[in-house]
């Protein structure tokens, strides 16, 4: 999977993108994306088969004695039946759209289209074995073959876009885009473009109608010209993206003209920000009342069955863990109040979400007398209201660094999973008094309840600035998906045990 790390990095702290290699001739391009959609096909199906060949091999091959005896159909049966589901799993990726240019590359939403995809070619098989009695298909082999070509078919993926990847780098699988407004929003998003290298799109300049032809607007980019320049700078640099600020026109008559002219292009793809991108991450809602379309902002981040698959998530690894490590919570209690005298946990007051507060459970690293301790320090109380975080502590007991460099003093907060005040995986915990620092942002802070880890975590921790914390909590809100979950707690486990940042 993709390093979320390396990927909040550059939207948190975005600096100078490496020199790209200019995107390919339009022709070249339209080449490259068939060869590439005819590959993937090609390793889909190899790796597929493989899946079924491996799930044969296990289920009837290997001398294993945990199966029933085997009273289902001969080989050849099995090899007749492997030729149908592998061309029924490749028109259910077709037409899920995972050959579809613009559902590829994406990273954890297409590991997810795999998923889903898979599972509705393995419920087809189940339903057809269902109504054909006489068809006796081994339950192993079956589920078996399902999870290996989940995982061998998201594996071969993870390869083919690693190899799009590097190839960008030498100008292949670019299209060149141009950003219509050269206002802050135009800014903003050009920015973030040039320091997602692996986006795809080559941004070769702005439209502006303020600002004459050959202004500089980044180190990098310039105008191009106005709106009314529109045909020939798409014909000149051979444009496929045209990105509309839409906060620079307020004249809907501008943005008609657009719209009419390259919305339903078939060589020219037109998108159009939200005007409102820095702010709102929780998504947007459509209802019409007496037949018109009104928008709305969602009050929380996850609905339905996003909340209960995140549930479940948390309680199949909460409860579980608790059980397992008791012994070392019960030790670690123990050595706490041996250390240094006071209460064995620590309750911080701590935002949840919709604004509702609640405890947050820690075991104790500091002496209970940490502000006295503190008032003789102004240089650290002032690098404590600013951070909210002090890198030489002298309230930490003896055993507080240990605790906080491999996160044990977080155990206890397994238990505000249970109470769901808490998720395995979510933004930072803030205090109250933290609000003010989110300052546009507080509005989506709230909408997902905090994680014992997330983003940050696995980012540096306490080495990265408050405000990049912020721009990693809003990636993870806005990017939600219960694959970036997992990535992140299997993430989390090397970034514990290195301790960078911790403390």
């Amino acid at each position: 999977m993709d390093t979320v790390a390396s990927t909040v990095k550059r939207i948190a702290r975005p600096r100078p993108a490496p020199a790209l290699a200019r995107a390919k001739p339009l022709l070249a391009r339209r080449l490259q994306w068939r060869l590439f959609i005819l590959s993937l096909l090609m390793v889909d199906l190899v790796l597929i088969g493989a899946a079924f060949r491996v799930a044969y091999l296990v289920r009837f091959e290997l001398p294993l004695h945990v199966f029933a005896e085997d009273s289902s159909a001969p080989a050849y049966f099995y090899q007749a039946l492997v030729a149908v589901q592998t061309g029924i799993w490749l028109i259910v990726f077709a037409a899920a759209g995972l050959y579809n240019r613009h559902k590829l590359l994406g990273g954890t939403e297409e590991y997810a289209l795999v998923f889903r995809s898979s599972t509705t070619s393995v419920l087809a098989v189940v339903v057809v074995g269902f109504l054909v009695p006489s068809m006796v298909i081994a339950r192993a082999w079956l589920v078996m073959s399902w999870v290996l070509s989940v995982v061998l078919v998201g594996f071969g993926r993870f390869v083919m876009r690693r190899v799009v990847y590097l190839l960008r780098r030498r100008g292949w699988f670019l299209s060149p885009a141009v950003i219509v407004g050269a206002n802050l929003e135009g800014l903003s998003l050009a920015k973030q473009l040039l320091a997602w290298t692996t986006s795809g799109l080559q941004v070769v300049g702005f439209l502006d109608e303020k600002l004459p032809a050959g202004t500089p607007v980044t180190e990098s980019l310039e105008t191009l010209g106005s709106v009314s320049d529109i045909d020939a700078i798409i014909r000149e640099h051979e444009i496929e993206e045209v990105i509309l600020a839409s906060s620079a026109y307020s004249a809907r008559d501008h943005l008609m003209q657009l719209f009419q002219r390259y919305g339903v292009s078939k060589n020219v793809n037109l998108r159009m920000s939200s005007g409102l991108y820095e702010i709102i991450t929780t998504g947007l809602s459509v209802r019409e009342f007496a037949y018109v379309p009104l928008i709305g902002v969602n009050k929380v981040r996850l609905t339905g069955t996003e909340q209960a698959i995140k549930l479940l998530l948390d309680y199949a690894v909460a409860l579980p863990g608790l059980i397992l490590l008791s012994p070392l919570l019960l030790l670690l209690a123990v050595a706490v109040r041996l250390d240094s005298p006071g209460p064995v946990i620590y309750r911080r007051r701590v935002m949840g979400i919709n604004g509702r507060q609640f405890d947050a459970l820690k075991l104790r690293t500091m002496h209970v007398n940490g502000d006295e301790i503190l008032s003789s320090r102004p240089d650290l109380q002032a690098e404590l209201a600013r951070n909210h975080k002090l890198k030489d502590d002298p309230r930490l007991t003896r055993l507080g660094p240990l605790l906080r460099r491999l996160s044990l003093d977080e155990l206890p907060q397994l238990f505000n999973v249970l109470r769901r005040e808490m998720s395995l995986v979510g933004p930072r915990m803030i205090s109250p008094a933290e609000m003010e620092k989110y300052d546009q942002w507080s509005m989506n802070l709230l909408t997902v309840p905090p994680g014992i880890t997330g983003v940050w975590q696995v980012s540096g921790r306490s080495n990265i600035t408050y405000d990049e914390r912020v721009q990693l909590d809003m990636y993870y809100i806005r990017n939600w998906s219960i694959w970036l979950d997992l990535q992140l707690l299997w993430q989390t486990i090397p970034a514990v045990l290195r301790g960078t940042g911790a403390y």
